[in-house]
């Protein structure tokens, strides 16, 4: 069965310009853990955008113009969840012109409108920048079994425990939350659940706007992949501020410890992540725009 033309069609010309265009632009991104990959290396920072998401590079590098837009002579797109044969109306031969399936944005409709309604309680939030990144160090807060037991702790154990028993926990996000040692749970501001995750997400956190690539690609095919890649390019970022704000000494892979322990760490740290809270708000907003959108498309 045909689908019939919805919104846009490209050239073919067109969309493979900008779907090479966009394989480079994850080549230069995420390049770096191809190749450490490939070599069999691990990285404490960078790793976690794939390993801990769980969408591959291959998959990123795939390009996707989202819903409502046609591609001629696409027949490689056709074995792809969330596609079908469209007709262009203009005269190419319709087994091989590809649009998102609206069958498939059904199913995803439940999905869309709980990404939807957790971007817009989040944005209608004033940003907390008070939290200087301690959900790292809670996570290692009176235990000897660390995360990353390649990366030596920058003040050792003991130091460590000493930095979280002198300020407040002030995490908002249940993800980092859930990972917290058990004598660092009692200590955090407020306990977190799933359940309540829409009421206590907040655009100043770093993990929240990590999340804005997570929430993104799980909409493929019906997200354009320019929002997909600008997300995961702010989680990359967020990713090296948080681990250089970490109890982890990191040194070795390039990355200049800032020293939330001082007074003029915390500054720099809160100026930080106010830079990554500003760029998330205006991908948060698109992102928000495509879901609404997406569900008006339903008619």
């Amino acid at each position: 069965m045909t689908a019939a033309v919805v919104g846009t069609v490209l050239t073919e010309t067109e969309w493979r310009g900008r779907a090479a265009a966009h394989r480079d632009r994850v080549d230069t991104l995420a390049g770096d853990h191809l190749r450490r990959r490939a070599a069999g290396t691990k990285h404490p920072v960078l790793d976690f955008l794939f390993t801990y998401y769980g969408h591959k590079p291959a998959q990123l590098r795939r390009w996707h113009p989202g819903y409502g837009v046609v591609l001629p002579g696409a027949p490689e797109y056709l074995g792809l969840r969330g596609y079908r044969r469209a007709d262009t109306g203009g005269g190419h031969d319709r087994n091989t012109a590809v649009t998102a399936d609206p069958a498939f944005l059904d199913t995803r409709a439940d999905t869309i409108a709980y990404i939807a309604g957790l971007l817009r309680a989040t944005a209608g939030r004033t940003a907390s920048l008070s939290c200087f990144g301690l959900h790292e160090w809670a996570m290692v807060y009176r235990t000897r079994e660390v995360r990353h037991d390649a990366v030596p702790l920058r003040l050792g154990a003991d130091g460590t425990d000493a930095v979280v028993e002198s300020m407040p926990l002030r995490c908002t996000h249940f993800d980092a939350y859930r990972f917290f040692t058990e004598p660092a749970v009692p200590r955090n501001h407020r306990p977190l659940t799933r359940d309540g995750q829409r009421d206590t997400e907040q655009p100043g956190c770093l993990h929240a706007n990590m999340d804005l690539y997570k929430w993104s690609f799980k909409l493929t095919p019906l997200v354009c992949s320019d929002l997909v890649l600008d997300c995961f390019g702010l989680a990359r970022a967020a990713r090296e501020l948080d681990m250089r704000a970490s109890p982890y000494d990191l040194r070795d892979y390039g990355y200049e410890p800032v020293r939330i322990e001082t007074p003029a760490g915390r500054a720099e740290y809160a100026r930080a992540q106010a830079d990554i809270a500003e760029r998330a708000a205006a991908l948060r907003g698109r992102l928000l725009r495509t879901c609404d959108d997406l569900l008006a498309a339903r008619g």
